[in-house]
C-alpha cells in the first residue's frame, strides 16, 4: 500500500507517466539463465500494485525494456498480454539492443530525453546503475528501486 498511497497523493493535482522495467521488476531475472522470456517467473506482488496503479486517474503507466535481440520484442509483448495485459500495446516501449552499440542505460535515457511532456516521469528499475546513470543526466524526475513496489 506504501508505493501505491505515494502514488495517489503525487496524481491527485498533476498527471503522471510511470515507467516500469521488466526484468527484474514484474518478471524474474537470472542473469545465469538462458530461458525464453515467455518462461519468466511473474514477481506478482509487484504486477498486483502495478495493476492497482494503473486504475487510477491521472497515472499512464509504460513498460521501458531492453532486449538483446529484435526477436526478444515479441516474446516480452506476449508475455505482457499474459501475466500483465493492463499494459497498453501502445505503452509498451521494448527497445532491442540489436545493432546498436549502446548500453541499456543509454538507451533509456535516449528514450527519456525525447519526451516532450510535462507530466511527472516516475522510472522504476531494479539496476541501481541504470537509476544512477539516468539521475545523473536528468532533471525532474522521480526513481523508484524495484523494492519500493513491494508492501
Amino acid at each position: 500500500m506504501y508505493f501505491l498511497n505515494k502514488i495517489k497523493k503525487l496524481s491527485q493535482d498533476k498527471t503522471v507517466r510511470i515507467y516500469v522495467d521488466m526484468d527484474g521488476v514484474i518478471a524474474d531475472y537470472d542473469f545465469g539463465s538462458k530461458l525464453l522470456f515467455l518462461n519468466k517467473r511473474p514477481i506478482m506482488t509487484n504486477i498486483k500494485t502495478l495493476r492497482e496503479i494503473a486504475k487510477l486517474p491521472n497515472v499512464s503507466l509504460y513498460i521501458l525494456s531492453i532486449c538483446r535481440k529484435d526477436e526478444d520484442i515479441a516474446d516480452k509483448n506476449s508475455w505482457l498480454d499474459k501475466y500483465a495485459p493492463f499494459f497498453d500495446l501502445s505503452k509498451r516501449i521494448i527497445i532491442s539492443k540489436n545493432n546498436k552499440n549502446k548500453s541499456s542505460k543509454e538507451l533509456k535515457l535516449e528514450y527519456l530525453n525525447s519526451l516532450n511532456t510535462k507530466d511527472l516521469i516516475i522510472v522504476i528499475d531494479d539496476d541501481n546503475a541504470i537509476l544512477k546513470y539516468l539521475k545523473d543526466n536528468l532533471k525532474d524526475i522521480m526513481y523508484f528501486q524495484d523494492s519500493s513496489i513491494i508492501d
